[in-house]
């Protein structure tokens, strides 16, 4: 057996890098990493804002060892995918339902060729975006693992006050401008490190890939990409679709996050009928998957059990 954590700066041999090309045109980067041998399925991993499949090879690796098949698309504006912003290192978005519709549109066409049940594994803005992609039916996965996801910005103005600030400060100007200068948040290398993990090594897997390809780095949101977070999240937590979306769902919440708003994450869960809570206290910062070691364990571990528990081999 290969140790997962050798392809964390390596492209496994067996993956492929690919285009698709969404319906209006819109250029995507795909990866896809079959099972050897009879798969025990598919899993579906969407990624967070201004994030890049290659952080998480390490967890992705993990599946695949256990015999899942793994496809990620990098959302509209990131990653390897086209831009949207002028400023390549801008994350922009005109509205929130443009992704939903790329990821409707994506299943539309991925889902029927993919071997096996397929369950979705989805951070932070991956999993609002997933859970409002299910919501609308617009993807059918047999289950959901929703890893920090993004119910809520963390703002110390509260959801209605910040988005009123966001779209006052969008307002003036050019709303496709950064929303700050650099990173997740304003402030150094270290300050941007602890908001994400409290392991150094893992910290650096993503500098590693900035540095390797530089084409993938994103930097801050633009006001519009955090007036339209603002909004979808609202509405999403006042859809009454919410309690009738029959897929089974896991989340995992972790209570310090200073990124998300875990208590609107709470809320959300508090909504469906078939939902799992698995909380982390302060050992825990947003990226549960690339945590130290005895996180991220826990967070996996989770995700096995969960998905032997609700995943059926065909």
């Amino acid at each position: 057996m290969v140790s997962p954590t050798l392809y964390r700066r390596a492209i496994p041999a067996g993956a492929r890098i690919s285009r698709w090309i969404g319906p209006d045109g819109w250029d995507f980067r795909r990866f896809d990493w079959p099972a050897e041998g009879t798969p025990r399925g598919t899993i579906l991993f969407q990624a967070g804002r201004g994030d890049l499949f290659e952080k998480y090879l390490e967890a992705l690796a993990h599946w695949h060892e256990r015999g899942w098949s793994i496809t990620s698309l990098d959302w509209r504006g990131q990653g390897g995918s086209g831009r949207v912003s002028p400023d390549p290192h801008v994350g922009d978005i005109d509205d929130f339902t443009t992704y939903v519709s790329d990821i409707r549109a994506f299943w539309a066409e991925w889902a029927p060729r993919a071997v096996g049940p397929i369950a979705v594994v989805a951070h932070s803005m991956g999993a609002h975006l997933v859970l409002r992609a299910l919501v609308k039916g617009a993807i059918a996965p047999v289950a959901a693992a929703l890893v920090a996801p993004m119910m809520g910005l963390h703002s110390p103005l509260g959801a209605s006050l910040g988005e009123r600030f966001a779209r006052m400060l969008g307002g003036v100007g050019n709303a496709s401008r950064a929303a700050w200068k650099t990173g997740e948040l304003p402030g150094a290398r270290d300050a941007r490190e602890h908001l994400l993990t409290h392991d150094s090594s893992r910290y650096d897997d993503e500098i590693f890939w900035h540095q390797t390809s530089p084409e993938l780095l994103l930097g801050p949101p633009s006001w519009r990409w955090v007036i339209q977070a603002f909004a979808s999240t609202r509405l999403l937590h006042g859809d009454r679709r919410l309690k009738s979306m029959r897929v089974p769902v896991l989340m995992l919440v972790a209570l310090a996050d200073k990124l998300v708003d875990a208590k609107a994450a709470l809320a959300v869960a508090a909504k469906l009928p078939d939902a799992r809570v698995v909380r982390f206290g302060k050992e825990a910062a947003h990226e549960l998957l690339r945590e130290a070691d005895p996180v991220r364990n826990r967070a996996i571990g989770e995700i096995d059990l969960f998905l032997a528990a609700r995943v059926q081999q065909g």
